[in-house]
């Protein structure tokens, strides 16, 4: 519960959209504490469907490109800084 309350706190004086968390059906979705620190802070909850790996593909590919195109080779930042 601590990276998920560290990144709420974060996030909620930036996010200046919808704020959506997505994940695969692992136990943390249904979680009561999970479901209700997320509900509390307003972040909308995507899960991908049960055994269907293409609901990850866009998303993991917008992360594999800006990897590449952005963050390797260069000095770690802060999120700020980022």
């Amino acid at each position: 519960m601590e990276p998920l309350r560290e990144t709420i706190e974060i996030i909620k004086n930036c996010a200046t959209y919808r704020t959506t968390i997505h994940s695969d059906q692992g136990w943390h979705y249904q979680h009561k504490q999970w479901v209700n620190t997320l509900k509390k802070n307003r972040v909308f909850q995507s899960m991908s469907r049960k055994a269907t790996c293409a609901d990850n593909v866009s998303m993991e590919n917008f992360f594999g490109i800006l990897k590449q195109e952005i963050y390797y080779g260069e000095e770690l930042v802060s999120y700020e800084e980022f």
